[in-house]
């Protein structure tokens, strides 16, 4: 059996594929979680879903609200576990200065868009996002199939 290096690409644990259709994302900003035990033994068995979470600036601190990870029956004996509990994110004062301005003065929003291991930890890659309007995603839709369509008419040839 081998050990991971330290310098291993990032495993990915859950993405928010939703994120990419609602929303034109604009910036892309690493954090760090702040997990109880039960929670980290979850994400490592894969059982999170970011698909209606989000993240809120409060006070000078990050937080991400409505992310379910939900427990393992093995791990959480002792515990009372919140499957949709708040978790507070780790950013620097910087980061999160910087994301104050583009929600406030912007009007830019923040959604998570992928959870994923770094060196042994857990990582939420937030997108500064801005939504997009219903003819927005069917001109992507409209653009995305003629992409695929393309690429058969190439192969057949």
């Amino acid at each position: 059996m081998s050990k991971k290096s330290k310098n291993a690409p990032p495993s990915t644990i859950a993405q928010n594929k939703k994120a990419f259709h609602d929303f034109f994302i604009e910036e892309r900003l690493e954090a760090g979680l702040a997990l109880e035990g039960w929670e980290a033994k979850a994400l490592r068995a894969g059982k999170v879903q970011l698909k209606e979470s989000y993240v809120l600036l409060k006070d000078g601190e990050s937080w991400l609200f409505g992310c379910h990870i939900s427990p393992l029956l093995s791990a959480s004996t002792h515990v009372h576990p919140d499957a949709t509990r708040t978790r507070k994110l780790l950013l620097h004062r910087e980061q999160i200065l910087q994301l104050v301005i583009a929600v406030e003065r912007r009007g830019y929003t923040l959604i998570p868009l992928s959870l994923y291991w770094k060196k042994g930890r857990a990582k939420l890659e937030i997108g500064v996002a801005r939504g997009k309007k219903d003819y927005d995603k069917r001109a992507t839709e409209k653009e995305r199939d003629w992409e695929r369509e393309k690429g058969r008419l190439l192969r057949h040839q």
